[in-house]
């Protein structure tokens, strides 16, 4: 599926890999939608897109709140009329020490990675049902297939909304609904330029970005990128913990500060 002339919400839009995904796609005759929390960078988006030749249409809204996601859904399918491609790339990894971490600080990460998603998930599918089929896409990460030093209680909500989708694909693909799931390692975004953590393998929004896109058009169901880092986490992952474990805290050391605490 070639993602030109397409209809295509994308929540998280205000920055990082999707942003720049939908600079990439900006003048291929798509009608985009972009959501977000932060109104100002979600607007300069949205002009950056208009001033290319693309129709782009932004909501402000709070992706953790599931009543708001059910709203900007509903209002951007009947804006849009209808919904072909749905990108959830909301959500958070910062630095996390488990050590230092309070409960509230590790269950913010299944707010801001897990829940977002399931408040975007229910209404994607309730629309795209409605016009029979589409793509759901969901940023996960690499963190989300092996216990990361650092980056635990991220790594395991994007474990829960790995299997979250693999469920979802197996009992609604012969409804029309494909599902995406994109695994990328470090990507150099501003929110984690200065966090402090080790990043081997990383790569640029642009790359990512590029990447994303060729894994949507070719409706991977899994993709994995790139290439080091997938193939790292691989070679980790056949270890047996004994092994692995010990590797793991020489690449990414399990102690240091967290200046970035999530919200709690």
């Amino acid at each position: 599926m070639k993602l030109e002339n397409r209809k295509i919400l994308i929540v998280g839009a205000s920055s990082g890999i999707a942003a720049e995904a939908a600079f990439q796609i900006a003048d291929r005759g798509n009608m985009i939608g972009l959501v977000a929390r932060r109104e100002d960078k979600l607007e300069q988006v949205s002009k950056g897109l208009s001033c290319r030749g693309c129709k782009a249409l932004h909501w402000a809204a709070d992706a953790t709140d599931p009543a708001e996601m059910t709203r900007v859904f509903r209002e951007a399918n009947e804006a849009m009329r209808g919904l072909e491609v749905v990108w959830v790339n909301a959500g958070q990894g910062p630095d996390m020490s488990i050590a230092d971490c309070s409960a509230s600080d590790l269950t913010s990460m299944i707010r801001l990675n897990y829940e977002v998603l399931v408040n975007c998930l229910v209404p994607a599918i309730e629309c795209l049902r409605k016009s029979g089929g589409g793509q759901i896409v969901h940023t996960n990460s690499l963190a989300g297939l092996l216990g990361i030093p650092r980056q635990g209680p991220y790594g395991a909500a994007k474990a829960a909304a790995k299997h979250l989708m693999d469920t979802a694909r197996a009992e609604l693909e012969p409804e029309n609904l494909r599902f995406t799931s994109l695994f990328p390692g470090f990507v150099a975004t501003e929110r984690i330029a200065n966090d402090g953590l080790p990043k081997p393998h990383q790569i640029s929004v642009e790359t990512a970005a590029r990447k994303s896109l060729a894994a949507i058009e070719a409706e991977k169901r899994n993709a994995c990128f790139p290439l080091a880092a997938t193939s790292l986490v691989g070679a980790l992952k056949a270890l047996p913990q004994p092994v692995r474990n010990p590797l793991l805290r020489r690449i990414l050391p399990s102690s240091g500060s967290l200046p970035n605490r999530p919200p709690t």
